[in-house]
């Protein structure tokens, strides 16, 4: 019985310690956990899309390069894929909702509410930075891809991001190999000979490892500087009419972007009514 007891004592303070030991989480650090969580999940379907291309074909992931022209003063990359019949420069994203967007808005829409930057542009960036490091006559080699996940339904006029002619192309991440594939076949018609060979292939990739920032205080410093770019530019835009570009409130601003009826557009009252 004396063994018994103690041992329901052991147990008994084992339980005492843990309770003092596990802080309950917060809600902000669980949500911080589930949004890194999600991160890593996309970048791993990712990688999963990459390593299913052919062994000649060369790629780079988180690849941070200067760019004087960019206002934190670098690009961050998240892939390069080198082949002979094209520069793939990959911009992910994993967002989840409907993606509204055209080729010459500056901005696109999540759902109609969250705004972010059109990623052809951002990817432009990166392009830019890319050129900067290789030489001019491989300059006309790029296609800008921006993989979204399939929790995304895409609602892009004015241009087909979908078509295999456009240098500037929207994939799904479970997709990526496979388009990869298609634009390399459309080249390979357009091309008679290979836009790269195998050693300027190992060049460029050799130009890009050396260039690449690796110094974690840099990078830190580049997402906080992102970070609170995006705060600033959240806080000082003002909605304006698509059509008459007059600002509207904040309150017709919210309208707008919460009914399907205007796509993702905002409309001073005037023009709402002339939508019927």
């Amino acid at each position: 019985m004396k063994l018994l007891s103690s041992l329901f004592k052991k147990k008994e303070q084992v339980k005492e310690h843990k309770s003092q030991i596990m802080p309950i989480p917060l809600k902000e650090k669980h949500n911080e956990k589930v949004a890194t969580r999600k991160g890593e999940i996309g970048e791993y379907k990712i990688d999963i899309q990459l390593s299913q291309l052919p062994k000649e074909y060369i790629h780079l992931s988180d690849i941070m390069l200067k760019n004087d022209k960019a206002k934190s003063g670098y690009s961050q990359i998240d892939h390069i894929v080198i082949t002979s019949y094209g520069i793939f420069v990959i911009e992910t994203k994993n967002y989840q909702g409907t993606i509204y967007g055209s080729k010459d808005r500056k901005t696109w829409t999540v759902n109609g509410k969250y705004k972010m930057m059109n990623p052809f542009i951002q990817n432009y960036g990166h392009i830019q930075a890319i050129k900067n490091h290789i030489e001019e006559k491989y300059h006309y080699s790029f296609i800008s891809m921006v993989s979204f996940t399939k929790r995304c339904t895409f609602k892009i006029d004015e241009l087909d991001f979908r078509k295999m002619s456009s240098d500037e192309l929207i994939v799904y991440d479970v997709e990526l190999s496979e388009y990869i594939h298609r634009k390399v076949s459309v080249n390979k018609i357009h091309n008679k000979e290979q836009i790269l060979k195998e050693d300027e292939i190992k060049r460029i990739y050799s130009i890009l490892v050396e260039a690449n920032i690796e110094d974690h205080s840099i990078r830190k410093q580049h997402v906080q500087f992102l970070k609170l770019e995006g705060e600033v530019h959240i806080q000082n835009q003002q909605a304006k009419c698509c059509v008459c570009n007059k600002t509207v409130s904040d309150k017709v601003k919210s309208f707008c972007l919460s009914s399907k009826k205007f796509n993702g557009k905002i409309y001073c009252f005037e023009h709402q009514k002339s939508l019927g």
